[in-house]
C-alpha cells in the first residue's frame, strides 16, 4: 500500500494481473475473491435460482481462474469491475453446459463463498436495483465500501472506528464531537483534528481500493465518481 496521505497510487493488483497472467494466479484470484458477489447478483437477476446461482457463480470462477482467459484481458484492458462484466457474459452466453455442471459433493469450489450472505444481500437489494447491471454495479460499490471500511477499523481499532464512523455520513454540524472527544479522551481540538484525519483516510483508502481494480491509476477519480453515484441510488 503506498504511505498514508500519498494521494498517487502508482501501480495497482489488476495492472499486476495482467503483467503476471501467464504466471501465478494469485492476485487474480485474491481479486475474485473479494469481488465475486456483484457476479452472482448479476446471474441471480437475470432469473436463476439461489442455486442455480450458486453453482453458475462457482463455474464461472473455476473456469475464470483455470484456463487462460486473461489471455485476452488486454482487449479489456481498463477495469477489472468491466472485464469481470464481459466475461460473465460471454459465460452465460457461451460457456455454460447444464449437462456438464459441478454436482454437489463433487470438484471442491476454487473459491470459498458465503452464499447464505450472498442471498441475504441479494434479497435486500434487488428491489432498489433496477437492473442487473446496476445491480452488478451496486454490488460491486458496496463491496470495495465494505473492504475500505474493514481497512479503516483494522488501522485504527475497532472501540475508535465505531465512534468514529458515523461522522462519514454525518452532515456538516450532526457529529456530536463533545460526545465522541469524551468517549475517546480527547479535547474539543483534538477530536476535530481526529475527525479531519479520519476522514481523509478513508477517501484515501477507497481510492486505493478503487486503484486496485483499474490498469491505470489515472482514472481514479471518474471511477469513484462512478461508484459514488452508484450508491447514491440506492
Amino acid at each position: 500500500m503506498t504511505p498514508q496521505g500519498d494521494p498517487v497510487f502508482h501501480t495497482t493488483r489488476w495492472t499486476d494481473v495482467l503483467q503476471a497472467r501467464q504466471e501465478s494466479g494469485t492476485a487474480l484470484e485474491e481479486l475474485c475473491q473479494r469481488y465475486w458477489y456483484p457476479v452472482y447478483a448479476f446471474i441471480r437477476r437475470r432469473g436463476q435460482s439461489t442455486c442455480e446461482a450458486e453453482d453458475l457463480t462457482q463455474e464461472f470462477f473455476a473456469r475464470l481462474l483455470a484456463k487462460r482467459w486473461l489471455d485476452a484481458a488486454e482487449k479489456d484492458r481498463g477495469k477489472f469491475r468491466t472485464f469481470l462484466m464481459m466475461a460473465v457474459k460471454r459465460f452465460l452466453a457461451n460457456e455454460w453446459d447444464r449437462s456438464r455442471r459441478l454436482k454437489r459433493g463433487g470438484d471442491a469450489p476454487t473459491l470459498s463463498l458465503d452464499m447464505v450472505d450472498a442471498e441475504r444481500r441479494f434479497v435486500a437489494e434487488v428491489d432498489n436495483s433496477g437492473d442487473e447491471y446496476l445491480l452488478y454495479d451496486r454490488g460491486w460499490a458496496l463491496t470495495l465500501l465494505a473492504q475500505t471500511l474493514r481497512r479503516l477499523e483494522a488501522e485504527i481499532g475497532r472501540e475508535r472506528f465505531e465512534i468514529l464512523r458515523s461522522s462519514l455520513t454525518a452532515s456538516r454540524g450532526e457529529f456530536d464531537l463533545s460526545r465522541a472527544g469524551l468517549a475517546l479522551g480527547l479535547s474539543e481540538g483534538a477530536i476535530r483534528v481526529a475527525v479531519h484525519r479520519f476522514r481523509k483516510r478513508y477517501r484515501d483508502v477507497m481510492r486505493d481500493e478503487v486503484a486496485q481494480t483499474l490498469s491505470d491509476p489515472t482514472d481514479i477519480e471518474g471511477e469513484v465518481r462512478h461508484l459514488i453515484d452508484i450508491l447514491a441510488q440506492g
